[in-house]
């Protein structure tokens, strides 16, 4: 036998070993779940079932047991029938149990199939005293938020956990189809990238407990802060690369408890080397909002229905319909400003031009423009952090922001300054030569036109799914006062 056909042998048996030992652990850790059995078992009643999960109702008759469990798998329920006496446990909303039994067919409505079960076993059992959600009973998302620890039992957090999960796998096979490459960017930062300050600075507990002696001690070898955005980085990334995105946490250290702001959001950000467009930034980060909304819809069409029922949002419906099947509205800072003006017995205040566009403004345009995105373009530079590129009237940079209907600004963005003297003369004026030489590096070093955005994810949900407080479309909100779990 040559020493090929035996070593071909022998890896054909350890392939064959490794695929049972590793089929047989598949069997053990994915179980049987209620989506399985909704979705691919219905023409197959008769068949062995063992699944397990949370019971969501229990309706206790004299002669027959119903309960609902769910698993988290799929939005509906598994109807549970039972003789009552196959559990001597309490069996209420909210306990984990394991179910053994077979698939019939269901008699009553709103169900194809029901499990007839065999056994029932309770795995964890729950207080109902003291469980703080009842069945059949709505909450408000303030009293929700007490609860951090527990609010992904309700079904509207299921729903918006859902959604949010198929938007963020939409945002990553967008991005990757269109060649970005995918970077971690450091959570750990000497740089603010905003310049507005509104930073968490790191401190160990061994440096905070040194602070009054004479040789305080330093972890790391400069002030080092949370990030607040990891273009910098991406900069980097594309002197070598021709896209680049990430797609993480960011921190803000903004005092502000209202329902836009938290201290912990999430952020897709992207870089384009080689463009000297901001209309080439502008399709990018119109196609990416179309394209993520579009697939989410194909997903989760009746959870986003169920959400918009809860919303007090008007039109949201056509709202999000806009967000995907209209051209998005484009109007420069100064026609913008002049629009405001014209319509200033609207508002509470008169803006001038230099002045910031706040909430109430970026609203109003989108509410001017039939609820359609607005692209504004063109700041004066004075409202714009120092990497955005110097327009040839000297008094604007080439910057954009998107604003959409409800949110008010979606995403940032801007070509960089890529030409060394201006961004030096910029950091020179500002004080921030010693901080950033090594970003004036990379405009020595084989600099490129280049440009990029920054979206807010939760901002994106909150504008999609009508959600009013932003502390209600991520898991677990932090903000000013509030840090639970």
């Amino acid at each position: 036998m040559s020493a090929s056909v035996c070593y071909s042998k022998i890896s054909g048996c350890i392939l064959q070993r490794f695929s049972c030992h590793h089929r047989s652990a598949f069997y053990r850790c994915y179980r049987q779940s209620v989506k399985d059995v909704i979705s691919i078992l219905p023409n197959k009643t008769g068949v062995p079932v063992n699944i397990r999960g949370w019971l969501r109702n229990v309706r206790k008759q004299k002669r027959v047991l119903f309960c609902n469990l769910n698993d988290g798998s799929c939005y509906e329920n598994l109807q549970i029938v039972a003789d009552p006496s196959i559990c001597q446990s309490e069996l209420s909303p909210g306990v984990s149990v394991e179910v053994t039994g077979t698939l019939v067919p269901s008699v009553g409505k709103g169900q194809e199939v029901e499990l007839q079960a065999d056994s029932l076993t309770v795995l964890g059992p729950c207080d109902n005293e003291f469980y703080p959600f009842k069945p059949r009973t709505e909450y408000t998302q303030d009293f929700l938020r007490n609860y951090p620890h527990l609010r992904c039992r309700t079904l509207h957090h299921q729903n918006l956990l859902r959604i949010r999960d198929s938007a963020t796998m939409a945002v990553h096979k967008f991005l990757q189809d269109n060649g970005f490459l995918f970077v971690h960017t450091p959570i750990i930062t000497s740089s603010d990238c905003e310049g507005a300050g509104e930073m968490f600075h790191i401190k160990t507990n061994e440096e905070l407990k040194s602070l009054n002696s004479e040789k305080p001690q330093q972890f790391f070898d400069r002030p080092s802060y949370l990030t607040v955005s990891g273009q910098l980085h991406l900069e980097i990334i594309t002197g070598a690369f021709l896209r680049a995105y990430s797609f993480g946490p960011t921190f803000r250290a903004e005092k502000s408890p209202g329902r836009y702001h938290l201290a912990e959001f999430y952020m897709i950000e992207a870089e384009i080397a080689f463009t000297k467009s901001l209309d080439c930034v502008i399709q990018v980060m119109e196609d990416l909002v179309k394209s993520v909304t579009t697939s989410v819809f194909d997903k989760h069409e009746s959870a986003i229905q169920d959400l918009w029922k809860q919303s007090n949002v008007e039109h949201i419906s056509s709202i999000a319909d806009r967000l995907t099947k209209n051209k998005y509205i484009r109007m420069t800072y100064t026609d913008a400003v002049n629009v405001l003006k014209q319509n200033s017995e609207k508002l509470s205040s008169i803006p001038n031009w230099g002045c910031d566009l706040s909430k109430e403004y970026e609203q109003f345009l989108v509410r001017y423009c039939d609820n359609v995105p607005v692209f504004v373009t063109d700041f004066p530079a004075d409202l714009k952090p120092f990497y955005a590129r110097t327009n040839s009237d000297e008094k604007t940079v080439s910057a954009v922001d998107l604003l959409v209907p409800e949110v008010g600004e979606l995403f940032g963005g801007s070509l960089r300054e890529e030409r060394l003297q201006p961004l030096q003369d910029k950091l020179e004026s500002l004080g921030l030569m010693k901080n950033y030489q090594w970003y004036l590096d990379l405009r020595q070093f084989g600099s490129v036109p280049h440009g990029g955005f920054g979206m807010g994810f939760e901002r994106y949900l909150q504008c999609l799914l009508g959600i009013y407080n932003i502390k209600d479309a991520v898991p677990f909100p932090r903000w000013v006062g509030h840090c639970q779990l």
